[in-house]
């Protein structure tokens, strides 16, 4: 499929989606998360990982309202590659920075099936780091995968593939401030 119809489908997609959660409700759950993150980490001089593409929207909602210093990084590990179904892992990029004896915040935009946050975390662990904890924006509401422990999420979202606030459609609408869920004929295209 070419670029224009690329694009072309990713707005028809939008067109005939189904809003989740609008903005306000979005910065409702990104606030809520903060709140939690700052009673939790203040004073731990942490390292905010971001998990590309998908988590830097969340991280960049999340940021401003952290009010302590922390470190920034990111790693990138994917399993879509632009598409809507996931395969293999693949990495690539792993954190610049030690994360030895560091306190590490990993951000990510959703937990789906679990496997790359998982790896992501195993990654992390092994680094021997004092501690990790993990944030997603959405959690998808069904019970299929490996389902790591989260330790802040900030909304639900029903077993559809959902895009906007840093999670896509074929690589497009990261970028929109609300959470829409595609229309079901377009599911696994």
């Amino acid at each position: 499929m070419n670029r224009t119809a690329i694009v072309e489908e990713a707005r028809e997609a939008l067109r005939h989606a189904e809003l989740i959660h609008d903005a306000a409700r979005v910065g409702e759950a990104v606030a809520q998360m903060a709140a939690d993150i700052r009673r939790d980490l203040a004073e731990a001089d942490p390292i905010l990982l971001c998990v590309m593409n998908g988590g830097m929207v969340p991280a960049a909602m999340l940021m401003p309202h952290l009010d302590f210093p922390f470190r920034v990084d990111y790693l990138h590990a994917t399993r879509y590659r632009e598409q809507t179904r996931g395969d293999a892992l693949c990495w690539q990029h792993r954190p610049t920075q030690s994360l030895a004896g560091r306190h590490l915040l990993v951000v990510d935009d959703i937990l789906d099936e679990g496997y790359t946050l998982e790896a992501i975390l195993d990654y992390c662990r092994a680094q021997r780091p004092a501690s990790v904890r993990s944030a997603v924006l959405a959690r998808k509401e069904h019970e299929r995968g490996v389902r790591p422990p989260l330790d802040y999420v900030g909304l639900s979202v029903p077993d559809r593939y959902v895009f906007g606030c840093g999670m896509d459609f074929k690589g497009y609408w990261r970028n929109l401030p609300a959470i829409y869920a595609i229309p079901e004929h377009l599911e696994g295209h």
